[in-house]
């Protein structure tokens, strides 16, 4: 039996090893060729740093009055976000961008005093006083409460037989026998010359026919929705003689007794997250959430920091995995239900662009129909809130940011976001 193979398999076998290396030939020169068209980005992009003196920052920016302002970084593609104290609103640009001209986008923000008296609280012909986070209410004649809700001690007049003797005589005061109900109260009458003036504390009114007895006022009932408003942003209880305002779990009452302000846990840590986990607080309440790397095939990832992922280095001859995104970042929100559409919800930005072109895309998750992306400059894509979201309820999107040189992929950067909405409209 003859081992050694024939002429024309030895040919074959040469032939086969030659394409072989042809493929791995032109597969490595390719790779030169997008190394070497990145390292001429590389290089075309350190000279115009370069061009720039060292301290090439835009301009310090300071927070506005009775506002702060969240960011420190100066550098081209940073974001200085601005806030307003509590009692203000802020006019202006939310976000400002540190541009390439060393330049700051938008317009410097200046935070307002926020007119409370503007949606007239003030019912029954009151006057409204504006206040830093309140107001102050001066009531007409015949009304009282933080409101003017409550009308004042209800007269009921009566015309009595009374003799000649008694007709001239001083005024004299009488008071019917004390009721055990809280919410039913003995007047207080006073007899004048054959005329009796009955009266009741502020919060009751007289009970029908019997000027002896005066029985409490349902504010929550009457006003609670009244023509200048609801007496309470959420809930009112009825006491006697006036009311009082009511908050959900997860809200504290105002200064002004009728509106509710969200308790942050995460700040005041009321919250049980453990130290993996991130503490994000929400409308009502709080989310302990815990981010992973996900399993992608083909491609491997380590996590940077507590909300961000990065690809490990692919194999030069590994497609698969240089198509897999470069970074999967996740952020967290927390929004009121039902809030007004449009509105831009969070933005993407690319800091230094290797590329010729910067494409953004809208891929799955739950919730997709209320959001769209579109660019807002150049480098920065926003998604933008198309229709309002009924709380409560968890939706979860993702915004793409894909990087091109003439038409050829260079990475992909994915960032996860996580709408929290609150069941509340507050």
């Amino acid at each position: 039996m003859n081992d050694c193979p024939s002429k024309q398999e030895l040919q074959n076998s040469l032939r086969q090893a030659h394409k072989l290396l042809s493929a791995h030939e032109a597969s490595y020169l390719q790779s030169l060729r997008t190394l070497r068209k990145k390292l001429s980005l590389l290089q075309n992009s350190t000279a115009r740093l370069s061009a720039k003196p060292n301290n090439a920052t835009c301009p310090k920016l300071d927070a506005p009055a009775n506002g702060r302002k969240l960011g420190k970084i100066l550098l081209p593609g940073h974001e200085i976000h601005f806030l307003c104290d509590a009692g203000y609103e802020l006019m202006g640009s939310e976000t400002r961008q540190c541009k390439e001209s060393l330049s700051w986008s938008g317009q410097q923000p200046v935070c307002k005093d926020i007119n409370e008296c503007a949606s007239s609280p003030c019912m029954n012909g009151g006057t409204c006083t504006d206040e830093v986070n309140g107001f102050t209410c001066t009531c007409a004649k015949g009304w009282a409460g933080p409101a003017c809700q409550s009308p004042t001690p209800t007269f009921f007049v009566t015309i009595t037989n009374t003799s000649a003797a008694s007709a001239g005589a001083a005024a004299a005061s009488s008071f019917p026998p004390a009721t055990t109900s809280p919410f039913v109260r003995p007047s207080k009458c006073t007899h004048v010359q054959g005329t009796t003036h009955c009266t009741c504390e502020p919060g009751y009114t007289i009970s029908g026919r019997d000027n002896s007895i005066c029985t409490d006022i349902d504010e929550c009932e009457l006003f609670h929705n009244g023509q200048a408003g609801r007496l309470c942003l959420h809930s009112c209880v009825n006491t006697p003689g006036g009311y009082r305002c009511t908050c959900p779990a997860g809200y504290n009452l105002t200064r002004d007794g009728r509106n509710c302000k969200d308790i942050d846990e995460c700040a005041n840590r009321q919250n049980n997250c453990t130290r993996d986990q991130l503490c994000i607080n929400t409308y009502g309440g709080y989310q302990c959430v815990r981010v992973e790397c996900n399993r992608i095939r083909n491609a491997t990832y380590a996590k940077t920091s507590s909300t961000r992922c990065e690809r490990n280095p692919c194999p030069i001859d590994n497609k698969a995995c240089s198509q897999a995104p470069n970074s999967v970042s996740h952020h967290f929100m927390a929004v009121v239900s039902n809030l007004s559409a449009p509105r831009v919800m969070f933005r993407v930005s690319a800091v230094r662009v290797m590329g010729d072109t910067l494409r953004f895309s809208l891929l799955g998750g739950r919730g997709r129909r209320h959001f769209t992306v579109q660019r807002s400059d150049r480098q920065t894509g926003q998604l933008l809130l198309v229709t309002p979201i009924q709380g409560p309820t968890t939706l979860e999107v993702e915004v793409e940011m894909s990087e091109l040189e003439r038409k050829v992929l260079l990475g992909r950067y994915i960032t996860k976001i996580t709408v929290f909405v609150s069941q509340y409209e507050f």
